[in-house]
């Protein structure tokens, strides 16, 4: 509005030679400056108060749509677009992601199976579905690769495995924590991409070992594994700030000191770990994650 461009600016020049300019009328500016604030005015003072403190909780992790929801849960009435240009205007941002590093080799000749999944990413219980993914994460040391299990119903993180290399090693380890952890019945299936670690006989001879229905996703198609893309692109937004430390840090489930990924402590992946559940965006509804079977 032009009378706040008078406003912010009438001790550099004078407000009637700023009003003819734009034509406006000096009294239509002192009443404006008179008027008591609005209550669409005051309404957005405290949004924007609310939205501050929420961002702030959350370390700068939720953009627009879960900050939204979490005022929602919290009985604040307001809209999604509201809340979006409401920090948009006062430079409230989500943490962003770090340049994109291939880990995927699928020029390779080794058996590849079909996609059984088809994205169908909704099982009807726990321990039908399960998909695997691996990402590396930047410490000061160097490279250090993640390699996850999700179960696709609770969207769950049920196994992981870190090491500084990406090898069949990495997978199958993650694979093994998660089947002690979950002991899956039958019918499971696990789905991957085309990765050479993934379609190593050492993977393929665990699956088989367990029972375990081998699926994989189309070449150069991450929509086939689409959550745990968004876990991966989450974990790396979410913990971009975070400093991953030292060596110990980075030999996590593999060398036995159960160390999350970039923490010295335990972190969000470990079960049992005191933390404030994270609001997803896709399954805002989706009851709390039944616990690992004894």
């Amino acid at each position: 509005m032009r009378y706040d461009f008078v406003e912010a600016h009438r001790d550099r020049w004078p407000v009637r030679l700023m009003c003819r300019v734009l034509a406006l009328s000096p009294g239509g500016y002192y009443d404006w400056r008179g008027r008591p604030t609005s209550g669409r005015t005051r309404r957005s003072e405290a949004l924007v108060i609310s939205i501050k403190a929420i961002h702030a909780e959350v370390k700068a992790r939720y953009g627009s749509p879960r900050i939204h929801a979490e005022l929602a849960a919290r009985g604040e009435a307001c809209c999604v677009n509201t809340v979006a240009k409401l920090m948009r205007e006062h430079g409230v941002a989500a943490k962003t992601k770090r340049k994109f590093r291939c880990t995927t080799d699928s020029n390779h000749d080794r058996p590849v199976a079909d996609n059984v999944v088809d994205r169908q990413f909704e099982p009807a219980a726990p321990d039908r579905v399960w998909t695997a993914d691996i990402t590396y994460i930047p410490t000061r040391e160097g490279w250090l690769y993640l390699a996850a299990v999700e179960d696709l119903h609770s969207r769950r993180i049920v196994g992981w495995s870190m090491g500084e290399r990406i090898d069949s090693r990495l997978v199958v380890d993650a694979l093994e924590m998660a089947v002690s952890r979950r002991l899956p019945g039958a019918g499971l299936v696990a789905h991957s991409d085309r990765g050479s670690q993934y379609a190593s006989e050492h993977y393929r001879r665990l699956l088989a070992g367990h029972g375990i229905a081998c699926s994989m996703s189309r070449r150069a198609n991450c929509w086939d594994d689409a959550p745990m893309e968004s876990f991966f692109a989450s974990l790396k937004k979410e913990r971009r700030t975070t400093t991953y430390r030292q060596r110990r840090c980075r030999r996590g489930y593999n060398g036995g000191s159960r160390v999350s990924v970039g923490l010295a402590r335990p972190g969000p992946l470990l079960s049992g770990a005191s933390r404030q559940r994270r609001r997803s965006c896709t399954m805002p509804d989706r009851p709390i994650p039944v616990p690992p079977r004894a």
